[in-house]
């Protein structure tokens, strides 16, 4: 039988999972995703061409949940847009037009339905989790080639939208589907941890 919270506890956890959430976005984006390989000489490392911020939001969703994960993108996102230099390339309101925001904007419905996903029946194993991951990164997708794909419409891009179609989403998206696995690996024991139920 699951844990029955009132009203104040559960806006208290929403609010501590978007706080928490928030400062594993903000860390994420100063981390950059690497693998380590072993060798007879030590462990070199491939780097991603990734930061850790799309795992950190896919995790809070799994952990936290829908409204969590939302108002943590939500607060990252109005951070970078007031000056903070949180996004990749700084931040400002002239990231409205970077071809990139629609990926950032993509946060917002990729945190949702993971965190719905993760919310569901049956949830409790590692390759549901990662499955409802890997769904929030094809959502986070979409929402930035649409962007692309209508900056290339109105001209905004000046004409090189195969080159952004491969640095901002075909580059990216194998690093972030394979580190969907390792967020489901993480993602188990906190939830086990935290009680969430599923």
């Amino acid at each position: 039988m699951g844990l029955c919270l009132g009203p104040p506890v559960r806006a208290l956890a929403n609010w501590s999972g978007a706080i928490a959430g928030l400062l594993l976005i903000v860390i994420g984006g100063l981390i950059q995703a690497a693998l380590a390989f072993p060798a007879p000489h030590g462990l070199p490392y491939l780097t991603l061409p990734i930061s850790l911020q799309v795992p950190a939001l896919l995790l809070t969703a799994l952990v936290c949940g829908p409204r969590s994960a939302m108002l943590a993108g939500v607060a990252y996102i109005s951070l970078g847009l007031f000056q903070l230099p949180v996004f990749h390339a700084g931040g400002g309101m002239a990231y409205l037009m970077d071809p990139g925001f629609g990926y950032l904007a993509g946060f917002l419905p990729a945190a949702w339905v993971t965190g719905r996903l993760a919310r569901q029946q049956g949830m409790d194993n590692c390759v549901s989790l990662a499955g409802a991951a890997c769904l929030g990164v094809a959502v986070l997708q979409v929402c930035g080639i649409a962007n692309l794909l209508l900056g290339g419409l109105v001209q905004r891009w000046g004409g090189g939208l195969t080159g952004l179609l491969i640095n901002y989403s075909l580059g990216p998206i194998v690093p972030q589907l394979m580190l969907c696995c390792a967020i489901a690996v993480l993602a188990l024991p906190l939830r086990r941890l935290l009680l969430v139920e599923s």
